[in-house]
C-alpha cells in the first residue's frame, strides 16, 4: 500500500474518515448527512482514481523499459 499512496493521501483518508464520522454525530441522520456523504464518495473517487493511475504509471514504465531494452538490443 505504500508503494501506491504516499502519506499525503494517507492523511487525506483519515482526515476524511474523522470528519464524516464527527458529522454524522453532529447532525444525526438528517438531510446534511446526505451532503457530507456525497463528499465522502468524491473523496474516496479521487483517491480510488490517483492509486489506479500510480498503477497505470508503474506499468507503463515497466513496458517502456522493454521497449528500450530491445532497442538497445539491436
Amino acid at each position: 500500500m505504500k508503494n501506491h499512496f504516499d502519506s499525503g493521501t494517507i492523511l487525506v483518508i483519515i482526515v476524511t474518515g474523522l470528519l464524516f464520522i464527527v458529522a454524522l454525530f453532529v447532525k444525526g441522520f438528517t438531510h446534511e448527512l446526505l451532503l457530507e456523504a456525497g463528499v465522502l464518495l468524491v473523496s474516496i473517487k479521487l483517491i480510488m482514481m490517483a492509486y489506479r493511475n500510480s498503477l497505470y504509471y508503474e506499468e507503463l514504465k515497466k513496458e517502456l523499459n522493454e521497449i528500450k531494452t530491445l532497442l538497445k538490443e539491436k
